[in-house]
This record gives structure tokens, sequence and C-alpha cells, in this order.
């Protein structure tokens, strides 16, 4: 019997549709899965769903196994890696005259794939960079330009409310966030307080989106005459 479930690979990768032939996981789960080329590593993201007769596997990578201690010993050296990787590839970019900040590095977890996420104001030429830094590591290079949400994501934080980055806890997906939604809530349209560290909308302001739709079908707006027990009234 097989299972369906979707897993973001390494901290920060893509989210892909993997699947299990015998057991199936939980989401939360730390699981081994065949990647592209090779092995690597990543976290279930939702629950299992058993796939029906019919049920196409094109693009699903199947899952080896849960990871076990070695495995999450092997992760920790390639996060140590990681850190010396940083280092190098800031100092091959500043030879390359490249205008890019290094957010963060990845090892797959095979150690045939290093991926470099950065930001940049515009669009970058690295070819020449990736050519030196395949040398260097003997592995397949990634550079993944990355936008602020993503960045937080990685970099991690603690928001207005004192708590950690929702997206850098347990957020898996952005979703849109527009002002629409503060004034929904009736919040203050001071960016300085509906803004998150990364500069753009909190997520939070999504959480409760889907109760104000329903809430605000049954009240009465602004300007509405209403009857009240006491007789009749306005809506200020």
């Amino acid at each position: 019997m097989n299972y369906l479930i979707n897993v973001r690979l390494r901290e920060a990768g893509n989210v892909i549709s993997g699947y299990s032939e015998d057991q199936p996981y939980q989401a939360g789960d730390i699981v081994i899965l065949e990647a592209e080329r090779g092995y690597d590593y990543g976290e279930a993201v939702s629950d299992p769903r058993e796939l029906k007769e019919g049920d196409d596997l094109k693009g699903a990578n199947k899952i080896i196994r849960k990871a076990t201690r070695e495995d999450f010993l092997q992760i920790k050296r390639n996060q140590r890696k990681s850190r010396g990787a940083v280092r190098i590839f800031e100092r091959k970019s500043r030879q390359h005259n490249l205008d890019m900040k290094l957010v963060g590095a990845e090892y797959s977890f095979d150690r045939t794939k290093i991926v470099f996420y950065f930001t940049s104001e515009e669009r970058i030429d690295f070819r020449s960079l990736v050519r030196d830094l395949a040398k260097i590591f003997k592995a397949r290079i990634e550079l993944k330009q990355i936008g602020v949400r993503d960045e937080a994501k990685i970099l991690g934080g603690y928001g207005i409310c004192g708590r950690p980055l929702c997206c850098a806890s347990f957020l898996k997906v952005f979703s849109p966030v527009t002002a629409k939604f503060a004034k929904e809530q009736n919040l203050s349209m001071n960016p300085t307080k509906i803004s998150g560290v990364c500069g753009r909308l909190m997520c939070c302001l999504s959480y409760e989106k889907k109760f104000y739709d329903q809430a605000l079908k049954s009240m009465p707006k602004i300007g509405d005459k209403v009857e009240l027990e006491d007789g009749k009234a306005k809506v200020v």
C-alpha cells in the first residue's frame, strides 16, 4: 500500500511530493528520501494520504526511511561543513565582485550538492562563481536567490509579540497577505505595527481571516440603521 506525503527538503528547501510503500509517516517526521541525484533529507509537512487506484506517482520521490540517530549525526556534520562553505563562498563572491548577500548554505544529505541562498537587488550572473565553487567542493553547486520572507525564515528571530517568528518555527507555506486583512480586523494601518521583521505584512494577519470573512457577513456596516431593545440606532 502506498502513501503520499508532502516533504520540505532540508531546512529551507522546496516542498515536494514523497511516497512510502510500507508505513505512513506523520507531519513533523524527518525522513530520508531519494532525490534527483542521490539521497536527501526533509521534514514531512502534511499527513499521509493513501494512494487510490489510478493515482499517478510521477514526480514523487520515494521515502527510504525515518531518520535514524546515525542520520541525525550526519545532518549535524553537514551543518558544520556548511558553516565553512559560507566563509569560502563569501571570499569567492568578493573576488568576483558580485553584489549579493549570502543568507545561508545547506549540504544535501549525501553531500553531493550544496545549495547557497542569497538575496540581491538585481539579477546576478554567477556562472563563473559556480565553476570556482564546484572545483573547490567537488560537488554540484546550486545558487538560489530568495526574497526577504525566506531570508527571515532561514535566519530566524522574534516578532513584536515576543515569540519566535512563525516562519522559522512552524509556518511551512507563505500565504498572500494584503492590507485589506488589517482593515477588516480594524487594526492600525501604521506599517511599523503590522509589518514583520522581514518588512512585509505579518503572516499572522491571515490566521483569523476566515473568521472575519464569516463574521462580517452577519454584521451591519458602518452607517446602517439597526433595531435595538431601546429603539433604533445607527452603527458608528
